[in-house]
């Protein structure tokens, strides 16, 4: 009877073992990940996120029918203990007798994590919702939690006022303290610091700090105040995580970019040395006799360049170091800038272009006296973009580079002996008076002319013959290169010019040929200071 009875009893449990294997093997065989994750959340806390389906059943059903469960079993008064019972290789998880839910290897998504692990936590999870659940149902708990969120408001409250006291005193204590200091930074009789335009940005930094520490409190006491009670637990510790990840990331950021300001520190400084170097060794090249177009004029946009070509390989080459480098932002910022710069500087650059062939090509040099199309004076400064010329009239011109480039320059200060410049005039005189007359007339002209040079000697040409009257030009040098002297200089010239041939009776006329005037037209001796024109000139020039 006894041996009966142990065989039954064996058979039992091998049927038992064999229908246990087969609804393993079923769960792992229907476990299959065909619908989108459903996430298990009980009273705001994430228990578990369902991605596969088993039996059957989405992910989806499974979370809805799992929450179903759990929230039967806490409203109740069974036992609440949570436990796991393995299935082969997944996991049963019970909340006192009652199936929870079920935990597959196809629910875990991190491949470095087991089915185990992922169940534990799950369970983990389970056990602090339950224990949350009886705390919210406690009311002794429910009442050391409302006084705590009372003194956190309080304290919240007083903080709060003592911030913004601080706040008005320092704005009533910084602009005493502030004129104070600003009045002792001194150059001599100039102040460097003017207090009026610098509280403005005082303030704003001030109270750009009161705003962040009045954000930060507030945070803080919405953080301590959610984690009081149950239900808003889980919100108060994700502000609190995301805080804490927040300023480990901002910590891991410096740490990390700390190595990468540390190369490109040097590689700036290996730069300035090298600038520092080029410019010492173009300063000894510049000097007479080395090279030839390194010249006094030249040594200045050499030395600007060479700097300029150093710098931008130093940037370059300390560009990968620079932290945020590698992000999608800074790439797309640095190709927004090169397009805008080779969008917006085609002129700039032609303009530069133009300033270094003038400045290579030693075509104008301050002091000169130049002729620009319709503009004429004395060359003051030879820019990179601009060049500035001063007229005899007080004008200041700026004209562009470009535009020297692509007309006809004449320079009158080029050819001449020493310091000075070239002076010319025109005057047309009729078939009727003797060529060598005029000539000598013009040359007495200039020999009474002050500035204008004797050696070499003013020289009288004969540029064109017209249908009515041959053409003169008087081309002498005089000094000094000013551009008011030269106009007044002019001005004396034209007038010893008129007082010559006044005084040899040629008249100074050049119109379309109709017939001989009844009178000539020159102006006799005896009229040359006719009103409004004054004596002492005459005393003068006696």
């Amino acid at each position: 009877m006894g041996k009966r009875i142990y065989w039954w009893g064996a058979a039992v449990f091998g049927i038992f073992w064999l229908v246990v294997s087969a609804v393993a093997q079923a769960v792992e065989e229907t476990a299959t990940v065909t619908a989108a994750p459903a996430e298990l959340k009980i009273a705001n806390r994430s228990i578990f996120t369902f991605r596969a389906s088993l039996l059957g059943e989405s992910p989806e059903v499974r979370a809805r029918r799992a929450k179903a469960v759990i929230d039967e079993v806490l409203d109740g008064t069974e036992d609440l203990n949570v436990r796991l019972t393995t299935i082969q290789n997944s996991y049963l998880v019970l909340l006192g007798d009652h199936r929870a839910f079920i935990v597959s290897t196809q629910d875990v998504d991190a491949p470095d994590r087991s089915v185990q692990e992922a169940a534990e936590d799950a369970a983990q999870r389970l056990r602090q919702v339950v224990a949350e659940s009886q705390e919210a149902r406690s009311l002794h708990f429910l009442l050391i939690a409302g006084g705590l969120t009372v003194v956190a408001t309080l304290f919240y409250i007083a903080l709060l006022r003592l911030l913004s006291w601080a706040h008005q005193r320092a704005l009533s204590w910084l602009p005493m303290r502030m004129q104070q200091h600003t009045r002792s930074l001194k150059i001599g009789q100039t102040q460097l610091v003017d207090f009026r335009n610098f509280f403005p940005l005082v303030r704003r930094l001030l109270a750009l700090l009161y705003w962040s520490l009045v954000l930060l409190l507030t945070y803080q006491w919405l953080t301590f105040v959610l984690q009081r009670f149950p239900y808003t637990r889980p919100w108060g510790e994700s502000l609190n995580q995301y805080l804490l990840e927040l300023v480990r990331y901002l910590v891991d950021a410096v740490v990390s970019a700390v190595p990468g300001i540390v190369i490109a520190l040097l590689i700036f400084f290996i730069a300035r040395g090298f600038s520092a170097f080029s410019k010492r060794l173009l300063e000894r090249l510049s000097r007479p006799g080395t090279i030839t177009w390194l010249t006094k004029e030249t040594l200045q946009p050499t030395t600007r360049l060479t700097s300029l070509a150093i710098w931008l390989f130093a940037v370059a080459m300390a560009y990968p170091y620079l932290p945020g480098a590698g992000t999608e932002a800074f790439k797309g910022l640095s190709v927004l800038i090169g397009l805008m710069i080779s969008l917006g500087a085609s002129s700039v650059v032609g303009q530069a272009a133009a300033g270094l062939i003038l400045t290579y090509t030693r075509t104008l040099r301050p002091g000169e006296f130049v002729r620009v199309g319709d503009y004429e004076g004395t060359v003051t400064e030879v820019g990179m973009f601009t060049t500035t010329i001063r007229t005899g009239l007080g004008e200041v011109l700026t004209l562009p580079n470009s535009m020297i480039t692509g007309s006809v320059t004449k320079n009158y200060s080029r050819v001449v002996q020493g310091q000075g410049y070239v002076v010319d005039t025109t005057v047309t005189i009729g078939y009727d008076t003797p060529w060598r007359q005029v000539e000598a007339m013009l040359l007495e002209a200039a020999q009474r002319t002050p500035g204008v040079l004797q050696m070499p000697r003013p020289q009288v040409f004969q540029t064109a013959l017209s249908d009515f009257y041959p053409e003169y030009r008087l081309v002498a040098q005089a000094v000094p290169s000013e551009p008011r002297p030269r106009a007044e200089l002019l001005t004396m010239l034209h007038a010893n010019i008129q007082d010559v041939f006044n005084e040899y009776g040629v008249q100074i006329m050049s119109p379309h040929y109709l017939g001989d005037p009844a009178n000539a037209k020159w102006v006799p001796r005896e009229r040359w200071f006719t009103p409004p024109a004054q004596a002492p000139r005459q005393q003068d020039e006696a």
